[in-house]
């Protein structure tokens, strides 16, 4: 720890091997941001530029790449500058906002794609409701919600945590993550209970909806043409890899902090770098390569 100014620097121990290949990570670390950026920086561009990508659907795969920009922004410009820097700190403060940042960002994830799945179900078993049903409205408040909601939930838990007595000083890992408990004298279960309330409000039940939904979907299209069954199961399946990917990684996240500290250290460096690479990565390839009318506007761009 070190004091300056009555800041507490908190020391991001999860990297392995950085003096010996500094210059490798950050050179592949920033072409994958590059990546993120531009491939989902386009297809969001494609989407607001042609009036016929301004469906329900085509507005929620918008957002949900516009909050991989925001979640890879969070992450990987503070991830490059630690790779050539002497020491890996942070101050606690600016551990707690990123912390509150990524968490918010990575609910609003589930949130979203239960939007999808629900603008999806409303499309295919209520087709003939779904102008009444999905307005421009209804959109925007859904929109609003997906991200207001997991960030008034959040924004308590980093409060209690920004006050909490410090007994430790180093995270093993590489940006502030779930791990920063283990920073805290005291277990506070106060934390526990209502960090068990979030998970319930903006992951699992946004989970069950969302395979709920697409369960109610393949019935439907189980009873129709076997053409309606080759739109639903091209529709489904990439959201529900997408979802189960996410919750995967998410679940992973949530167990390290029971973990002991003998979890291996590149085992736990790998696993914590999915949680920002995967999504951010192909989503781009999922919803842009793979929907016919985003595919056929991006081989014009190009």
């Amino acid at each position: 720890m070190e004091e300056k100014l009555n800041i507490t620097y908190v020391v991001l121990d999860g990297h392995v091997e950085l003096n010996k290949y500094k210059y490798l990570y950050f050179s592949i670390v920033f072409i994958v941001y590059i990546l993120i950026i531009c491939s989902n920086s386009t297809i969001v561009y494609l989407i607001w530029k042609h009036p016929n990508l301004h469906e329900p659907m085509y507005i929620f795969i918008a957002a949900l790449l516009l909050n991989s920009v925001l979640l890879s922004n969070i992450i990987y410009p503070k991830l490059l500058i630690d790779f050539l820097s002497e020491k890996q700190i942070i101050s606690y403060q600016a551990c707690i906002v990123q912390y509150f940042m990524f968490y918010t960002l990575g609910c609003s994830e589930f949130l979203l794609l239960a939007a999808m799945a629900y603008d999806r179900y409303v499309s295919i078993c209520k087709p003939l409701q779904y102008p009444t049903i999905m307005r421009k409205k209804t959109i925007i408040i859904i929109l609003v919600l997906a991200w207001l909601v997991p960030a008034c939930h959040l924004v308590g838990f980093a409060l209690i945590s920004a006050n909490q007595k410090l007994c430790s000083f180093t995270l093993k890992v590489i940006f502030c993550n779930n791990t920063i408990y283990k920073l805290f004298c005291v277990a506070s279960r106060v934390i526990s209970i209502f960090g068990g309330f979030i998970l319930l409000n903006v992951v699992f039940i946004p989970v069950f909806f969302v395979i709920f939904t697409y369960i109610r979907i393949l019935i439907t299209c189980y009873r129709s043409s076997g053409e309606a069954r080759k739109k639903a199961a091209q529709t489904c399946f990439p959201h529900l890899l997408v979802l189960f990917n996410y919750l995967f990684l998410i679940t992973y996240d949530v167990i390290t902090v029971r973990l002991e500290s003998d979890f291996p250290k590149t085992a736990r460096l790998i696993m914590t770098l999915q949680l920002v690479l995967y999504n951010p990565l192909f989503n781009p390839i999922i919803y842009g390569l793979k929907m016919k009318e985003i595919s056929k506007h991006l081989k014009r761009l190009f």
